[in-house]
């Protein structure tokens, strides 16, 4: 199934995105969607001491400065399996830097989050001590191989997130 064709990126004015996992909260495993062959594809199996501190995945129809379809890191308690679509709530974005590439990641949760009772409707309401594991997740999961190659840069609020799938959506229409 090609996701891209199957699903659009959502209602993004509206806050409500979709978003397609790659890795589940948890994992070690480096998995991305290979657009040309439209399968999931293990590009490297990371280093215990950096499992993801969230769930993973791309939201369709987006590009990415990077090329690739625009990143979100999705909130939950428990890993979403991989191959799974969610419709879900944009918080923020993590503007972040890739062996020198833009790669933002929009930070969502899930819609419908019975779970939370749907706690979480602004990067002010999610603890700080998770953005703080996000954040050094990212700085720091390519230490051993590339030491210094990633940043986070800063984190924005969902109308800024929102700009930012708005730009991802354009550069995906231009391509």
């Amino acid at each position: 199934m090609d996701w891209n064709v199957v699903l659009d990126a959502g209602d993004v004015d509206g806050g409500i995105i979709n978003v397609v996992i790659e890795i589940p909260m948890g994992s070690h495993n480096k998995v991305e969607w290979n657009r040309k062959l439209k399968v999931f594809e293990l590009d490297r199996y990371e280093p215990a001491a950096f499992p993801k501190p969230a769930n993973y995945g791309f939201i369709p129809q987006t590009l990415d400065e990077d090329g690739d379809e625009l990143d979100a890191l999705v909130i939950t308690n428990d890993p979403i399996p991989m191959n799974v679509f969610s419709k879900c709530r944009v918080l923020g974005v993590m503007k972040f830097v890739d062996d020198g590439e833009v790669d933002d990641k929009i930070i969502c949760v899930p819609a419908d989050d019975r779970d939370m009772g749907n706690k979480y409707q602004t990067m002010s309401d999610l603890p700080e001590q998770l953005i703080k594991q996000i954040e050094f997740h990212f700085n720091h999961y390519k230490d051993l191989k590339k030491p210094g190659a990633t940043k986070v840069e800063k984190f924005g609020d969902a109308a800024e997130a929102k700009e930012v799938i708005n730009l991802a959506q354009k550069r995906w229409r231009d391509q």
